[in-house]
This record gives structure tokens, C-alpha cells and sequence, in this order.
């Protein structure tokens, strides 16, 4: 079953353009000014987490990954692509799981390292296109990566999941399925999704959660892609 078929969506929004312009949900009244539009850039992520514009952030550690880590019952070793706070990346440490976040934002690793303490190393500078973890993996973990990329590196995204990944190992977390004509955060819908991970991968878990930042509220799915 693809994840279409699994869900019910709203009918498409007008396509507009690719730009990374905010649009994906409307921006708060108070939002400051950026000189940085394009979000495949490092300046683009600094200004925002210098000014601590980020509408996307959760502040915590998301329920569905809690009742994930508790299910599997045994440690995985994980990777967090574009990691922002990297608030998951101490609890999934404190709970015994091998873990590496990254992002290519020197201000965000800044920030994280700050925030995590003791345990700031868990936190690296890196280009998730380029960057070996220094472990085999189980999990990549999802959280508000994919959306952050402009659609031009979505094939590449997939790709280099796919490449990190090894067989029966996942991709889990969490996905915008959502139209949106602009970005980010950038919506994709679940027959792109399908178009984009299911020649590598298959779901074996898609379920829409209701505890969303208002940025992704009604759209945001856990889901759980196995390397096939």
C-alpha cells in the first residue's frame, strides 16, 4: 500500500514557485526581516537561529519518537540530519542509544552545544550530503529535514538516505505531508513522498500526530520507512 493510499488529504494548493521563501504556513506578525532567502544555504539558518526565529521548533522530545525508542526496546544506533536544538539527541543518549546530530549551521551547533552541556560533543558541523557517521547505522532520524531542503535536493536526499542506510535499517520520524507552494517549510505530498523513497525503501508505519507546532499542525505524519 503506498502512502496515499493510507491517508486522506486536501486537494492540492496552486503550485507557485520553488524559491525558499517562507509560505508554508503563515508567519507570525513579529517575524523579523531576512537578507538570506535560500535555504540550501548555511547564512540562511544562522540569521534565523541568531534571532531565534524558530517557528519549527518543538522545544522537546516529540511523543511519537518516546513511544518509537520505547518499543524497540534495545539501543539504535541513530543519526539526526539538520538537527537544529538537537533536544533529541541528549534524550536518546541518556536512554542509552548511539547518536550523532548534525547540521551545517555553525550558529545552530552552536546553540545545541550549548543547550546539551555534557554532552555537546553528540553534536558535529557537517553536510548530511557528505558526512560518514562514525558508527553503522540503525535509524536516521526525520524531523523537519526534508522540509527544510528546497524540492531541488529532494533526489538527493533520497539518494544519500538510501546510501546510509543499510538494509533493513530505517528512515523514522517525521514528514509535512502537505501541498505548499513555497517554503520552508516545504510540504510534500504522499504520492510524491511515495515517488521520491519507495524504489529504497518500504512504510511500515504512517500515522498523523496531533501534538504539532503550529507550523505543521493537520499535517504532520510519524512515519517509519524500512531500507529494503
Amino acid at each position: 500500500m503506498t502512502v496515499a493510499q493510507m491517508i486522506h488529504v486536501a486537494p492540492a494548493a496552486p503550485r507557485g514557485d520553488d524559491r525558499p521563501e517562507a509560505g508554508g504556513a503563515p508567519a507570525p506578525a513579529s517575524a523579523p526581516s531576512f537578507a538570506h532567502r535560500d535555504s540550501s544555504r548555511a547564512e540562511f539558518w544562522d540569521e534565523r537561529f541568531a534571532n531565534a526565529f524558530m517557528p519549527w521548533d518543538a522545544a522537546g522530545v516529540p511523543q511519537a519518537l518516546r513511544d518509537f525508542v520505547t518499543a524497540e526496546g534495545a539501543p539504535r544506533a541513530t543519526l539526526i540530519p539538520g538537527c537544529g536544538a538537537a533536544y533529541e539527541a541528549a534524550w536518546l543518549d541518556a536512554q542509552g542509544w548511539p547518536v550523532r546530530a548534525i547540521d551545517f549551521s555553525p550558529v545552530a551547533v552552536e546553540s545545541a552545544q550549548v543547550q546539551l552541556g555534557s554532552r555537546a560533543s553528540l553534536v558535529e558541523q557537517a553536510d548530511f550530503f557528505t558526512y560518514t557517521p562514525p558508527f553503522a547505522l540503525d535509524v536516521v532520524y526525520e524531523r523537519a529535514f526534508l522540509c527544510a531542503l528546497p524540492r531541488t535536493l529532494w533526489q538527493d536526499y533520497a539518494r544519500r538516505m538510501a546510501q546510509l542506510l543499510p538494509q533493513g535499517a530505517r528512515l523514522a520520524g517525521f514528514f509535512f505531508l502537505k501541498d505548499t507552494p513555497k517554503g520552508p517549510p516545504f510540504g510534500i505530498t504522499p504520492e510524491a513522498l511515495d515517488g521520491l523513497l519507495a524504489q529504497d525503501f518500504v512504510c511500515e508505519a504512517n500515522r498523523l500526530v496531533d501534538d504539532s507546532v503550529p507550523v505543521f499542525a493537520g499535517a504532520e505524519h510519524w512515519m517509519v520507512w524500512r531500507r529494503r
